[in-house]
């Protein structure tokens, strides 16, 4: 049953061809690739092959998640750069985690993270790219303002949610007391 998990990251990462083809895989040859994979498992279900009931429950249950995650799973072929698996994601964020502590001399990255939010690894691909100012600016005079607006209110939202649950962990009865203090001026005013 481990197989499946490790057959289906090497069919999305590309693992089944050279470095120069990887460079102009496509989400369509993924697909194709993914649903022969997912073929194959779904005839281990046939009668045929005779699979136990815990191999019959697992398998089908991996079936479920892995075609409702279809979509999500194949789409990163068409962004180039974008990292194919979690663990290239997960190494990405380490590398900007570990050179924001290598410059700022800080052990962890908390406080940068909820100053700068989401937007840290924006820029960090951007200045990895070797772009300069000026192609950043080209590239925001082109964003529409009026998503560019919805966009930053979002971002705003999460990093306000983020810094309320930072605080809150951090001095729970402070924070409390504030909020009920927060609730009684609402309560008297109205």
């Amino acid at each position: 049953m481990h197989k499946w998990i490790i057959d289906a990251e090497n069919v999305l990462s590309g693992d089944w061809l050279s470095e120069e083809e990887k460079e102009c895989l496509s989400n369509k040859e993924v697909a194709e690739r993914f649903d022969t994979f997912l073929e194959k498992l779904q005839a281990k279900l046939s009668p045929v092959e005779n699979p136990s009931e815990t191999e019959k429950a697992c398998l089908t249950h991996f079936l479920k998640v892995s075609t409702s995650l279809r979509p999500r799973l194949i789409s990163c072929y068409d962004v180039p750069g974008l990292p194919r698996t979690n663990n290239d994601m997960e190494g990405y964020i380490r590398s900007l985690k570990t050179r924001y502590r290598r410059i700022s001399g800080r052990k962890n990255w908390n406080a940068y993270l909820l100053r700068y939010g989401q937007s840290i690894a924006y820029f960090d691909s951007f200045e990895q790219a070797g772009l300069d100012e000026n192609a950043l600016f080209t590239r925001l005079t082109r964003v529409n303002h009026q998503k560019w607006r919805e966009a930053r209110n979002q971002h705003r939202d999460i990093q306000s949610d983020r810094l309320n649950v930072f605080r809150f962990r951090r001095n729970q009865d402070t924070f409390l007391h504030e909020l009920e203090a927060r609730w009684e001026q609402t309560l008297i005013g109205t």
